[in-house]
């Protein structure tokens, strides 16, 4: 049975609609990203759409929260991996490039600051603070994990933004950034490691 005959729950609703402008970001970009465009894909009027969200930034505020929040549970749920052995930081790296990049986050954030919703990162860093606090509690005193996460983001987000351009215009592999931050990110791991109580 589709979505568009079957009587859903408010919370039901809001996570159909969620889960199909992910798709869209995806697909199209986020200027895809609509209330009317979302009831369509749903089967949802747009009245329903707007009374979850309130307006089309609304919506965008909630999918960014929406993307944040799933994105850092997986790294979050990678970094634990990672520091018991069973992962690499290359891991990582590709998680937060690829939710910027491939996951439409950079985008998303970009055209919202464009469009003048000045809190349209209010979801994402709080998700990312929420997460490097949880780190933090397993991180030896005066760890870095503030710094590491703020270069990670940043890295990936500009890779998102213009790495492709970027790279090809100094002559560099495509993959250069995430070599770069993968590097980083390891060098920062084995000093944690040294920092750890023997």
């Amino acid at each position: 049975m589709s979505i568009a005959k079957r009587r859903l729950s408010p919370e039901q609703s809001r996570t159909a609609a969620l889960a199909a402008a992910r798709e869209l970001l995806i697909e199209t970009g986020p200027q895809a990203v609509t209330l009317k465009a979302v009831s369509g894909r749903i089967g949802r009027t747009h009245a329903n759409l707007l009374h979850h969200f309130g307006s089309a930034s609304g919506l965008q505020k909630a999918l960014a929260e929406y993307l944040a929040t799933s994105i850092c549970q997986m790294i979050g749920a990678a970094v634990i991996r990672l520091r018991n052995g069973d992962g690499t930081p290359r891991d990582i790296v590709d998680m937060a490039f690829d939710a910027f990049d491939r996951e439409g986050a950079g985008a998303l954030a970009c055209w919202m600051l464009l469009s003048g919703n000045e809190d349209a990162l209010d979801p994402i860093v709080e998700a990312i603070h929420q997460l490097v606090d949880e780190l933090a509690e397993h991180a030896p005193e005066g760890r870095s994990l503030h710094e590491d996460t703020l270069t990670l983001c940043t890295m990936a987000l500009g890779d998102a933004l213009m790495g492709a351009q970027l790279a090809g215009a100094l002559g560099l592999d495509r993959d250069t950034g995430r070599a770069l931050a993968e590097k980083q990110l390891s060098a920062s791991l084995e000093q944690w490691r040294t920092e750890l109580p023997a």
